[in-house]
């Protein structure tokens, strides 16, 4: 069963139409004033809310429009807050009784103020009339404009940060996405505009508009639930209005469900209250709806008979949209009763107020009905003919007969000849009898088949027209549609380019940052570490050659000199021998530390976790066999300590690596490291020559030493060391905890 078509897509909108209404009256707010006084000696604030207050009373909505349009027509110098005000006022009257033009009108003349007290009071007063210009268009079917004002309203209450004018304007954009069929964009819209309870009429046209849109995606159980909590809120508010608008919308919705009984009385309900309160716009939708019912159920004549009071409404009220709406009605009742002559007059109205986009396919229409009623009356005419010329000559036949048998029986006697003329008349009226009713009979079967092949002829070819129009605007709504889709996906690009680009630019100067900050850190730590290490080496240095080259000398002399006092000569000499050995011992104990007091293994092991620890990098250590290597000479020790913190600094600060490796092993007297990193990788071609590589060089030349070079851009280096030649110690240091 479908929802969306033609014929309940256009009532039903009408009825959003009228959610709108109700909810635009209501904008400018209500106060509680009771009394009247006269104006003239009231500021403009007070004139201002007491036609407010009564504009929002059906019964006095016209005295605010002619209270307003005297005071704003005066020459007493006014605000332009003031004018806009009463420009406010006069155009919601003239949308209550649907004068677009002079809606237009007035939303316009507030445009054309400036003078007022601020930004902000100027921006509200241009958000209410950007959403008076947007509803004025969107009730006369200019949706495109419509959307133009609505957009206008939203970015400058954004701008200015003015709720209430931002979902004043976003409420009126929902409602044009519902006429456009935008669903899910109204959808959207609306389900953030029921949450706004500083404006409970919002809260009930979200409501109404959400069921709506349920109805259209054929989810009747959601819609039902959504017209129910709406007429529970018209309830308590006493709201006739709504409660009117609800009733047309369930009754919609039943009679879609089948639940034809419950639909009659929802739209007589809804004719109750149109007009009890003169609500017009109300009592056209819920005839025609009506109508539409009595029609299915094979009601003609009161089918016919409310869709033509709605009709005197609509042309009362110059409403062009809803006349031909209920003149394609109409024309369908009138074919429902197969009354073809009606039928092709409802037509031609309906087709006279049409617009020009299908008024060829129209007109074509309208001259295959008006060829067929002729045909139908020309062919009514020559049989009518046929039979009397039929009629005539049997008439003489028979007179001929007649005068026949009249000349045969002049020799009867009287009598005999008054029977048999009397017989023979009596055959003849017998035969002229018989003829007629065979003749009425053949043209009566002739009519209902003729009849039937007009009605069928008439609902394919009317099948066939909705089928090009609504081709005619999916094709439109696509090729629309199609830049619309192209534009939104390149702006999506590029905000996704533009935010993958930011979020790569963070993570680059946060790499940058986090690089920084480890090459600081390295090479103070490098830097005090060989500061410390040359000033012991300088201090052992000087020992061992200034002051050990001095001992030296004093006991080359000592040894040279007379050989007298040979006694005191050899204490002196052993008293030297043992200073020397002092200076040796303290200008060797002046290296560092750290490897004669720790197992070289331990060292390594503590350094790359003190690495990981201190950064976000996965490190990884293994060596073997660990106490052969522990056993290595303690210089080869520090060089080769050294060469590998130059790898690790490379890798931070060059490769930027997650994730860094190191395997020692030693094997037939020789000294293999294998060292690899994850990061960015480099070309081994030409990025060989860095002061880092140059110092690993220069220690690996110190110890015979090997270096091997395995990199791609992004793979990862993989560096193999391998030194020969080696030395060990004789026993195995144990570390030092302290």
């Amino acid at each position: 069963m479908k929802f969306v078509n033609y014929n309940i897509l256009s009532y039903l909108k009408n009825s959003i139409a009228i959610v709108t209404l109700l909810f635009s009256l209501n904008i400018q707010g209500q106060i509680d004033v009771k009394k009247t006084f006269p104006y003239s000696y009231k500021g403009e604030r007070e004139i201002i809310n007491e036609l407010k207050t009564i504009s929002n009373i059906p019964d006095r909505r016209k005295e605010s429009y002619l209270i307003a349009k005297e005071q704003l027509h005066k020459k007493a110098v006014k605000s332009d807050r003031f004018k806009a005000d009463l420009s406010l006022i006069i155009s919601s009257y003239f949308r209550s009784i649907s004068q677009i033009d002079s809606v237009k009108y007035y939303g316009q003349k507030i445009l054309e103020l400036n003078n007022f007290k601020n930004d902000t009071l100027k921006n509200n007063i241009y958000g209410l009339a950007y959403f008076t210009l947007g509803q004025a268009n969107s009730f006369i079917g200019l949706n495109e404009k419509s959307k133009k004002w609505y957009f206008k309203g939203i970015n400058i209450s954004q701008q200015h940060n003015d709720e209430r004018i931002y979902y004043v304007n976003s409420f009126g954009l929902a409602n044009v996405y519902i006429a456009t069929s935008e669903y899910d964009l109204a959808l959207e819209i609306l389900e953030k505009c029921q949450e706004y309870k500083k404006n409970p009429e919002m809260v009930f046209g979200s409501i109404v508009n959400i069921a709506n849109i349920y109805g259209y995606k054929e989810e009747f159980d959601k819609a039902i639930e959504y017209f129910e909590k709406a007429r529970e809120i018209c309830i308590k508010a006493n709201r006739t209005s709504c409660i009117g608008t609800i009733s047309i919308n369930m009754g919609i919705t039943y009679k879609k469900i089948g639940a034809l009984d419950k639909s009659l009385v929802s739209f007589d309900k809804a004719l109750e209250i149109a007009k009890a309160n003169n609500f017009e716009r109300m009592q056209i939708i819920g005839s025609v709806e009506k109508g539409r019912l009595l029609n299915e159920l094979k009601r003609y004549q009161e089918a016919e008979d409310i869709t033509l009071s709605a009709l005197d409404i609509a042309t009362k009220i110059g409403f062009l949209n809803e006349q031909e709406k209920i003149y394609f009605r109409l024309k369908e009742i009138a074919v429902s009763k197969n009354d073809y002559k009606k039928a092709l007059s409802y037509y031609e109205h309906y087709d006279q107020i049409s617009d020009s986009a299908r008024t060829l396919d129209k007109d074509k229409e309208i001259n295959e009905l008006e060829v067929k009623y002729k045909t139908l009356q020309k062919e009514k005419e020559i049989r009518f003919l046929q039979i009397e010329n039929t009629n005539k000559q049997l008439e003489l036949a028979n007179q001929q007969e007649a005068i026949s048998n009249l000349k045969l029986v002049q020799e009867i006697e009287n009598k005999e000849y008054e029977i048999l003329r009397k017989e023979n008349e009596n055959k003849l009226l017998t035969f002229q009898n018989t003829t007629e009713k065979a003749l009425k009979d053949n043209i009566i079967l002739k009519k209902n088949q003729e009849l039937k092949d007009a009605q069928l002829k008439i609902q394919q070819d009317e099948t066939a027209k909705q089928k090009v129009f609504k081709n005619i605007i999916l094709y439109s709504f696509l090729i629309l549609l199609v830049p619309v889709i192209g534009l939104l996906v390149t702006y999506y690009q590029k905000i996704k380019v533009q935010s993958e680009l930011n979020q790569k630019q963070k993570e680059i100067n946060e790499t940058k940052i986090s690089s920084l900050l480890k090459d600081q850190e390295l090479k103070v730590i490098k830097a005090s570490v060989e500061g410390q290490d040359k000033e012991r080496k300088r201090i052992a240095q000087e020992l061992h050659d200034s002051i050990g080259g001095n001992l030296a000398a004093i006991k080359l002399q000592l040894n040279n000199s007379d050989q007298k006092n040979q006694s005191t000569l050899k204490a002196v000499n052993t008293q030297i021998d043992d200073t020397y050995e002092l200076v040796r011992d303290l200008s060797h104990n002046l290296i560092p530390k750290k490897f004669s007091k720790n197992n070289f293994s331990d060292v390594l092991e503590e350094y790359f976790s003190n690495i990981g620890g201190a950064s976000k990098l996965k490190t990884g250590f293994s060596v073997y066999p660990r106490r052969r290597v522990d056993l290595l000479e303690e210089t080869l020790q520090v060089e080769t300590f050294k060469i590998i913190q130059e790898l690790v600094t490379n890798s931070i600060k060059h490769a930027k690596a997650s994730s860094i490796a190191l395997q020692i092993n030693l094997l037939d007297n020789e000294l293999n490291i294998l060292f690899e990193d994850d990061g960015v990788g480099f070309d081994v071609n030409k990025n060989t020559e860095g002061i880092g590589f140059r110092n690993i060089r220069s220690r690996l030349d110190k110890i015979d030493g090997t270096i091997d070079i395995d990199s791609r851009i992004k793979r990862g280096t993989i560096i193999n060391i391998a030194i020969t030649s080696l030395t060990t110690t004789t026993d195995e240091v144990q570390p030092n905890y302290s």
